[in-house]
C-alpha cells in the first residue's frame, strides 16, 4: 500500500500548531542561524560597496597591483566562508533535531540554547560531522560531472542526518554506518525529491520579504522553515 504523504499546507499547519503560543522559544532555538543570516546580508552589502569602490579606484590607479591584493583577500574570504558554512550546517542540523523532537513529543524544548547546539554532544557530533562531510564530498563529485546531477543528489541525500539521529536515538547497540544513512536517505527520497523542492520553493516569497526587513523577518521565518523540513522527514518515516 502506497503511503499518502501530507501536503505542504498540512506540514506547515503542523508546525504552526506546535509553535502556537511558543514562538518566542522557537525564535530563541533558531537565534544562531538567524544572526548568521543577518550578518551574511550585511557582509554582502559591504562587499558590494567594496567592489564598487575598487572599481572606481582601479579606474585611476595601478590595475595589476590591486588585483593581486584582491585575489589574496578573496581566497582568504572563501576559505573562511567554507569553514563557517560547515559549522553553520552543524548548528542547523542540531536545531532540526530539536524541532523534530518538538513535533513528535508536542513538548517545548526545556532549553533553547541547549537545543540549538544539540549536535555538539558525544551522542551526535562525530556521526553528524562525518555524515555531513561525506554528503558534501559526494555532492561535489556529482556536481563535477554536471550541475543537474549534483542538485538531484543533494536532494537524495537531504535526509541522511535525520536518519542518523533516529539510529543514534534507538536502543540498538549496533554500530552506525554513515554510508548506510546516506543510502537510507536515497531510498526515502525516491519519488519525494520534487516534493521537497516545491516545499522549499514555497518559502521564496517569505525569503524576499524577510530580506526587505533588513533580516528582521528571519527571526520568524527561519524557525518556521527548519521545523517544516523536520516535519517533512517526520512525515516520511513516522
Amino acid at each position: 500500500m502506497i503511503k499518502k504523504h501530507k501536503t505542504r499546507g498540512e506540514l506547515k499547519r503542523e508546525v504552526k500548531d506546535a509553535f502556537r503560543g511558543n514562538w518566542l522559544e522557537a525564535i530563541k532555538l533558531n537565534l544562531v542561524p538567524v544572526l548568521l543570516g543577518i550578518i551574511v546580508l550585511i557582509m554582502i552589502g559591504v562587499m558590494a560597496g567594496k567592489g564598487y569602490f575598487y572599481f572606481l579606484r582601479d579606474s585611476f590607479n595601478n590595475f595589476e597591483i590591486s588585483n593581486i591584493r584582491d585575489i589574496n583577500t578573496n581566497q582568504s574570504t572563501s576559505n573562511s566562508s567554507v569553514f563557517g558554512g560547515f559549522i553553520a550546517s552543524l548548528v542547523t542540523t542540531g536545531i532540526m533535531y530539536t524541532s523534530l523532537n518538538w513535533l513528535r513529543t508536542k513538548q517545548v524544548p526545556e532549553s533553547s540554547i541547549k537545543g540549538a547546539f544539540a549536535v555538539f554532544t558525544k551522542k551526535y557530533f562525530i556521526g553528524v560531522f562525518a555524515t555531513t562531510l561525506l554528503l558534501r564530498i559526494f555532492t561535489f563529485l556529482w556536481t563535477l560531472l554536471l550541475i543537474i546531477p549534483g542538485i538531484v543528489k543533494n536532494y537524495a541525500y537531504s535526509q541522511a542526518n535525520f536518519v542518523f539521529k533516529d539510529l543514534a536515538d534507538s536502543d540498538s547497540d549496533q554500530s552506525i554506518s554513515y554510508l548506510d544513512c546516506i543510502t537510507k536517505s536515497r531510498q526515502l527520497m525516491v519519488g519525494n525529491k520534487w516534493r521537497l523542492f516545491v516545499l522549499q520553493l514555497s518559502f521564496i516569497g517569505w525569503d524576499i520579504l524577510a530580506c526587505l526587513t533588513l533580516g528582521i523577518g528571519f527571526l520568524w521565518l527561519i524557525p518556521y522553515q527548519n521545523a517544516t523540513y523536520a516535519a517533512f522527514y517526520k512525515d516520511l518515516v513516522d
